[in-house]
């Protein structure tokens, strides 16, 4: 069983009649799921995914003290670590000494603070730059089994993508990345006999491959584990060139056996996100394989002046 399933199976069987029952003036104020850290809040949970924070449970989010006073908050966490701590073949953990207790009671302001820094999750451009994705996933992926004022909802739907002008930006920054460490350094540090150095380069150049792909699709990209993952379910880079067809060139990249090759396979991958700024309108009518080059080409593309005019790198993170 999923983690996502089990927790909401969980919530309707305990979680739900516990706060019909005891809490009917809360109910309406409070926000109830399965969103923030963990494989299980985007679906990638496995086997291996048991050894640590897999259990029965859901987080319940309160509204602030003005609306839930810290007695009645201090009541919930009572009443939550009273739930039964066995269902369906699975046992509730204590904390973890391996990413902690990312489940229970907690004050929805201090996780969105936590998480995107501000308790209100509305953001600026300039906090939009400085974000990072995994963080923007964490709050908007998962699934929301109950929310009373639709406030929580109303935040997730609000952060489900960047804007514009920051994608394109932080575009910008990584197909730049591509273009220095994989068409550029890569060659210049074989012929120095600089492997490691080289290796590196075909590192950098994949990272930013990943993140680059993400951003065309409009996607945030997960923490570093779940990247390739992920990527395998874009359908479409370029067209004919699916998420899954790039995972496996990267991944050629950086486990092949020595570098034979490798150089012509950067410059195929490059030419294909080439085509993609066009396909996507993120360039002119010709496609540019020289990265560096296209990636200002796409940095002018931001409408904001004062974003435009930042570093190419300054939404890279």
């Amino acid at each position: 069983m999923k983690g996502l399933e089990l927790s909401e199976r969980y919530y309707r069987a305990y979680g739900q009649p516990m706060l019909e029952s005891r809490f009917p003036a809360l109910l309406p104020h409070l926000a109830c799921g399965l969103i923030g850290e963990g494989s299980e809040c985007l679906g990638y949970d496995d086997e291996i995914s048991r050894d640590h924070d897999f259990e029965p449970g859901f987080i319940l989010f309160l509204p602030g003290e003005n609306v839930v006073s810290r007695r009645d908050a201090f009541l919930l966490e009572r009443a939550y670590q009273a739930l039964p701590d066995t269902f369906e073949g699975f046992r509730r953990k204590g904390i973890s000494p391996v990413g902690g207790n990312r489940l229970g009671v907690r004050r929805l302001d201090a996780f969105l603070e936590e998480k995107t820094g501000r308790p209100d999750g509305v953001l600026t451009l300039k906090d939009w730059m400085t974000v990072p994705e995994q963080a923007l996933l964490e709050v908007t992926a998962g699934r929301v089994f109950y929310d009373g004022l639709g406030t929580l909802t109303g935040v997730r739907a609000g952060l489900r993508r960047l804007p514009d002008d920051v994608r394109v930006k932080r575009l910008a920054g990584h197909l730049l990345l591509m273009g220095q460490a994989g068409q550029y350094n890569y060659g210049r540090c074989l012929r120095r006999g600089e492997h490691a150095a080289a290796a590196s380069c075909l590192y950098r150049f994949a990272e930013s491959a990943v993140h680059a792909a993400h951003l065309l699709e409009g996607r945030y990209v997960p923490y570093y584990k779940w990247q390739f993952r992920s990527l395998r379910e874009i359908p479409v880079v370029a067209e004919g060139y699916s998420g899954e067809a790039l995972s496996a060139d990267l991944e050629a990249l950086m486990t092949g056996p020595g570098d034979a090759g490798k150089q012509e396979a950067v410059e195929r991958v490059a030419m294909r996100f080439a085509e993609a700024l066009r396909e996507f309108g993120l360039t002119d009518g010709n496609i540019d394989p020289e990265l560096e080059r296209a990636a200002y080409a796409v940095n002018g593309r931001v409408e904001d002046p004062g974003i435009r005019n930042l570093n190419i790198l300054a939404a890279v993170i």
